[in-house]
């Protein structure tokens, strides 16, 4: 039976977009050894309000300069959500095709907002995104799934997006190490902590 990685993240968030697409890199030659479960944890509900998109802008700039990375090539502001719920609530329908399905539209999603600029709150957009899976379009209403998920976190004590579980071991944002200065953010690739998380992923699939 393959490991099961789970991450609790939120689609608007910027950090995630980097991590996952590192930790879904790395284990591309892992030959299904590893499922990794992406859930939901909004952020509009933790911090009672969503992202706005002037402050997602500075985070992404930083990091952009920081780390040298062009996954945030068509990001705009114009085209922002409002919320992230609908999204989610798609991301929480794909597992029901299959596991592989439901990563690939985690990664879809995000790649539509940070890397198509796509506007995720709209319905529109949504839809043709849902069709791409053979996937009805999503509700605004959350998903009962979305709704289990957040409750699980915070039985967890999950500290933020994204926070990754291996079975009951926590490592949040394994893939950056990020701080502040005089200048705002700081952001570096952890590559000591990145190794040590992944070594402990290694570690499970040999047990």
């Amino acid at each position: 039976m393959p490991t099961r990685l789970e991450v609790f993240a939120d689609i608007s968030c910027p950090f995630t977009h980097v991590g996952l697409k590192r930790v879904v890199h790395e284990l591309a030659a892992s030959d299904g050894q590893v499922d990794i479960v992406v859930r939901a944890w909004p952020l509009e509900w933790v911090n009672g309000a969503p992202l706005e998109a002037a402050a997602v802008s500075v985070k992404i700039a930083a990091l952009k300069k920081q780390l040298a990375t062009n996954v945030f090539a068509n990001f705009s502001e114009d085209t922002w959500p409002t919320t992230t719920i609908p999204a989610l609530n798609l991301a929480a329908a794909a597992p029901d095709i299959d596991q592989a399905t439901g990563l690939a539209m985690s990664l879809a999603l995000r790649n539509a907002l940070f890397e198509q600029g796509r506007n995720l709150g709209d319905a529109d957009v949504l839809s043709s995104i849902a069709s791409e899976f053979n996937l009805d379009a999503p509700s605004a209403e959350a998903h009962a799934r979305v709704l289990a998920d957040y409750e699980d976190g915070q039985r967890r004590g999950v500290r933020g997006s994204p926070d990754f579980w291996l079975g009951e071991e926590e490592f949040f944002c394994p893939a950056l190490r990020l701080g502040h200065d005089d200048d705002g953010l700081t952001a570096a690739f952890d590559t000591e902590g990145f190794g040590d998380f992944m070594d402990h992923v290694w570690a499970s699939t040999a047990t």
